[in-house]
């Protein structure tokens, strides 16, 4: 009864969302039939006698305007591409298993099956319609699949005619999270939306107003003084129409949701509720993984080709850790989603690559600076390099700020670079015992700062900058050094020596707008770049002259290693340094472990 309440609210929606296309039409028709009256009076003598000739020809010229502007608003319409999500399509026989899974699951709850499956890098799955005609011919050069990737390709040119059905989305991570089981739970609620997409009515108000969408962007791009008017025109008219219809297509669509969310109780209920605690457990820990795991390898120009793998590390690390999740370990005995893959590992390498050209913007193709690295290899291509990188590029504004390079007399290297040059510079000068307050007046001479680059920097303290009158300048000289390193990777010119990133083209890869569609994080701080430099420098001494290690924690992604345990108690230590300028508990830290601060470190 549920099913055909919703069913029934969705169809009327359908047919609202008709209406406006029709109304729109009669007005569009309007002017013209006047004139056929008008032109059918005089030629009958009916309506025939002075001012009714002018009049004939006035209303049939401005009949003849309104046609062929409805005829070019049409016709915007209709060639109008309307997005396609970015994915990496699954075709047949590259997961047989899946597509008789879904087709068996589509049986169990009487609905067409979707025409085809596609991967996203995301959390998420849902029903996409790629009938519109502007998807059909295959374009030359593919700009929302994935392509050079075995047993992964894009539709094929008959699916891209004529879909019976749409295309399944896939999030990525549940494949290899979930359990057979669990996927099919949490797939049966977006599985039974095909029912009411098969509906005429409903399908043809989908076109409809996804073809006002796409006309809308297209009427928002960049062009010419002439063009921009004429489109401008052809714009209202678009917003006109998709505002009068935007409230009946969303209620519609929870139509839609809500119907076929009624006919998806009877199928795995029981095991969709426990599926749901997976969902958002493999969104906490997606998105952990990728702010701090693949962030970091992103910037150094490095992409992790096995993203979805790592989601199962980091889950299991998780429920090591948590004793919440302490029942979650005890599923990954049962199969998992992966399974019903052929070829996991290059279904991953392609969903990781397109995870990093949306929420980064990197290239579509590996190179030089910009290639795929195993999680064996993580601590030494990323970990090692992004250390010795920071700490680069913290001496390197050091030296913009005229702080002497001397190192005491017991360097092996006096003008080496070394972790007693930061600590020195970023200490007040007055040794104290810790959590004793400084006071204030306590730095010494102010520090100039001579680069002109870094007088945008100077209000620190609104910003979240440490309060320290030297890591503020400091902060501020690494702020303007990122930020022309960054502006130099996107101009396609080569970075400083030592600096980081991809190279190569920013142009927008999808209709959707330029990369990365989603960026992951603001841009950072003074006071965490400051700390992030400041901890890199400690890692590397560290590293040279204790013999700790880089290693990969996969929840909090970079980590220092010292004899094979994780060190978890530096970041208060470093923070003390450059928000106290106490330099006391980094100090007795450092002689703990044996790190020599005044040797010299090798840096990128």
């Amino acid at each position: 009864m549920g099913v055909e309440v919703g069913a029934q609210a969705a169809r009327s929606r359908a047919l609202a969302v008709l209406r406006v296309r029709s109304r729109a039409l009669a007005v569009a028709l309007l002017p013209a039939a006047v004139a056929v009256v008008l032109l059918v009076g005089g030629s009958t003598g009916q309506i025939d006698g002075p001012g009714w000739g002018v009049t004939r020809w006035i209303v049939s010229g401005f009949a003849l305007f309104v046609l062929l502007a409805a005829a070019g608003i049409a016709l915007v319409v209709a060639r109008s591409r309307p997005a396609v999500s970015p994915t990496v399509t699954i075709a047949e026989e590259s997961a047989p298993d899946l597509y008789r899974m879904v087709r068996d699951l589509a049986d169990r709850l009487e609905v067409p099956a979707p025409s085809a499956i596609a991967l996203t890098p995301d959390c998420d799955s849902w029903l996409e319609d790629r009938t519109h005609p502007a998807h059909g011919p295959p374009r030359p050069e593919s700009r929302d699949e994935i392509e050079g990737v075995p047993g992964v390709r894009g539709l094929s040119s008959a699916h891209r005619r004529a879909p019976a059905a749409p295309v399944l989305v896939i999030g990525s991570p549940f494949l290899w999270w979930m359990r057979v089981g669990e996927l099919r739970a949490v797939l049966a609620p977006v599985v039974a939306g095909t029912g009411p997409s098969a509906h005429p009515d409903i399908a043809a108000a989908r076109r409809f107003v996804r073809g006002l969408d796409a006309a809308v962007a297209v009427t928002s791009e960049p062009r010419g003084p002439l063009s921009r008017t004429v489109l401008g025109g052809v714009g209202w008219v678009v917003r006109l129409l998709l505002r009068s219809c935007r409230g009946h297509a969303a209620e519609m669509e929870r139509g839609v949701a809500a119907a076929a969310a009624e006919r998806a109780q009877a199928v795995d209920y029981g095991l969709r509720i426990v599926a749901q605690e997976q969902v958002g457990l493999a969104y906490a820990g997606w998105d952990r993984l990728l702010t701090r795991v693949a962030l970091p390898a992103w910037r150094m120009g490095r992409w992790p080709s096995r993203l979805d793998a790592g989601v199962v590390a980091a889950l299991t690390e998780l429920s090591r850790r948590d004793r919440l999740a302490e029942g979650f370990a005890s599923r990954l005995g049962e199969r998992p989603a992966c399974d019903l893959l052929e070829e996991p590992g290059a279904i991953d390498e392609a969903a990781s690559l397109l995870a990093a050209r949306l929420f980064h913007g990197g290239p579509a193709e590996t190179g030089p600076d910009w290639a795929p690295v195993d999680w064996d290899e993580y601590p030494d291509e990323v970990v090692d390099r992004k250390w010795r990188t920071d700490a680069a590029r913290l001496h390197r504004v050091l030296d913009a700020l005229g702080v002497t390079r001397s190192s005491g007399a017991g360097a092996s290297d006096p003008e080496g670079p070394t972790l007693a040059r930061v600590m020195d510079h970023l200490s007040d000068g007055e040794p104290r015992e810790p959590g004793e307050p400084r006071e204030s007046g306590d730095l010494g001479d102010p520090v100039v700062v001579e680069r002109p680059e870094t007088a945008a920097y100077e209000d620190e303290d609104e910003d979240g900058g440490p309060e320290n009158e030297r890591s503020s300048a400091l902060a501020a000289g690494l702020s303007a050094e990122v930020a022309r390193e960054e502006a130099a990777v996107s101009a396609g010119a080569p970075a400083p020596s030592g600096a980081a990133g991809q190279v190569g083209p920013d142009m927008p890869l999808w209709d959707d707008g330029s990369l990365p569609l989603f960026p992951l994080q603001p841009p950072r701080t003074g006071r965490e770049l400051l700390a992030d430099h400041v901890t890199a420098m400690v890692c590397c001494a560290a590293m040279d002259t204790a013999g700790a290690a880089p290693g990969l924690d996969w929840l909090d992604g970079p980590s220092l290693l010292i004899n094979g345990e994780r060190s978890v108690d530096l970041g208060p230590r470093v923070l003390s340094l450059i928000e106290e300028g106490d330099p006391v508990p980094l100090r007795t830290w450092l002689l703990h472990l044996g790190i020599r601060p005044e040797k010299p470190v090798r840096l990128v």
